[in-house]
């Protein structure tokens, strides 16, 4: 039988994973890639193969089936008697201080990572959903956590310092950073294709309906828009991103809002979704925004996509100035890679720095997007974070391969 390691991504609307065959103790190889999704009362299976063939698909009522306990079940299925499940990685948001590398995952590892909960109360416990069930169905598995703040580790301590009294930092109430699996594979893929930027002063653009910007300098983190939580810097799909404080005392004070309201708001009701009104993914807004005829409806679509790609621009100007320069910017994620027009409209903001569109290889999707002249190289690549999970566990795992 081949060697599997499966990883989980677990967010707060989907659970993705993916099963990795093992061969020669490094090479990977993708062999299903699958998801849940979830809906107010049902949930949603689909599990395809490395060809990205649909392998299977079931709705199942949340009622009725416990949606980890279905996939578990249908893992140990299709992967047990075929195949060796050596080891578990798990995406898990929150790291705190202290988890600065990927860690096996023992019970007083899981009761620590439990409390950094209040640090991440919406997606912590969404990522550690899948080892707790793991650790009660196969609890021989070892499980390693990968996390997403990890990555952000090299960030100078004064950049990591919020403006608040000294007894808040003691707390761990401090910048952390997020999207670290990404940038960390999106800089292993860079020393590959593009050494210059992987070296030089680089931002890494992950634009999904989570959103955040990495500035990477001789290949490090250095900064980044998200902070203390996955709720800074950028305009998001639903959440709002960077926003001045004083609002949320407005609403404490002349609306009496309570916690769950403000979460509410802030990250379900705000960014794209809260502008426009119409929804938090840019597909839908872009498709409306073609076939709306009626100026007072297309004002506020339009306003949505103006004003996500201007805080885009004010980030990058930001970070530009915090690493002395820019040599490179690399879009990334669903928005990232999928969206030419935003890419468009953020390039040619831009422009002032030397960055010089290629307009047709920009629509093309093609892996760089700019002219050999431009003062800033700007390239396309998808990301792989469960690549990297897997990449992570096999150090764990070495005895059994």
């Amino acid at each position: 039988m081949s060697n599997v390691v499966i990883v989980f991504n677990a967010g707060s609307s989907s659970l993705k994973f993916t099963v990795f065959q093992i061969t020669e103790k490094t090479v990977i190889q993708k062999m299903i890639k699958g998801r849940i999704e979830y809906d107010a009362e049902t949930f949603h299976f689909f599990a395809h193969d490395q060809n990205d063939q649909l392998i299977d698909q079931t709705t199942q009522s949340q009622k009725s089936t416990n949606s980890l306990q279905y996939l578990l079940n249908w893992l140990t299925e299709h992967e047990q008697g075929r195949h060796n499940i050596i080891g578990i990685g798990h995406r898990i948001v929150h790291g705190g201080a202290s988890f600065l590398a990927p860690t096996r995952i023992t019970p007083a590892i899981l009761a620590e990572l439990e409390a950094l909960t209040p640090f991440a109360p919406l997606h912590q416990p969404q990522t550690l959903a899948p080892v707790h069930a793991i650790a009660n169905y196969q609890p021989w598995l070892p499980q390693v956590a990968c996390f997403d703040t990890a990555f952000h580790r090299t960030m100078p301590d004064i950049t990591r310092l919020l403006p608040l009294p000294r007894h808040y930092a003691q707390k761990g109430v401090i910048r952390y950073g997020f999207h670290g699996l990404s940038y960390d594979y999106l800089t292993q893929r860079l020393k590959q294709i593009d050494p210059h930027l992987a070296n030089g002063r680089t931002i890494l653009a992950h634009l999904g309906s989570g959103a955040s910007l990495c500035a990477i300098k001789e290949g490090k983190s250095v900064e980044t828009t998200m902070g203390f939580s996955a709720l800074d810097g950028l305009m998001m799909g639903s959440r709002c991103g960077m926003i001045d404080p004083g609002v949320l005392l407005y609403m404490l004070r002349e609306e009496k809002a309570d916690w769950d309201t403000l979460v509410n708001t802030l990250y379900h009701q705000s960014g794209l979704l809260g502008v426009s009104g119409v929804s938090s993914d840019m597909r839908v807004l872009r498709e409306r925004l073609q076939h709306e005829k009626n100026p007072g409806a297309r004002a506020p679509i339009e306003q949505a996509l103006a004003l996500s790609s201007y805080r885009i621009v004010e980030e990058i100007g930001a970070l530009a100035a915090i690493m002395g320069g820019l040599d490179g910017l690399v879009f990334t994620a669903g928005i990232g890679e999928h969206d030419a027009q935003l890419r468009q409209e953020v390039c040619k903001s831009l422009g002032w720095l030397g960055l010089k569109l290629d307009v047709q290889a920009n629509m093309q999707h093609a892996s760089i997007i700019t002219h050999p002249d431009s003062s800033i190289r700007v390239r396309v690549e998808p990301t792989h974070e469960e690549l990297v999970i897997c990449q992570n566990v096999l150090p764990f795992v070495q005895d059994q391969l």
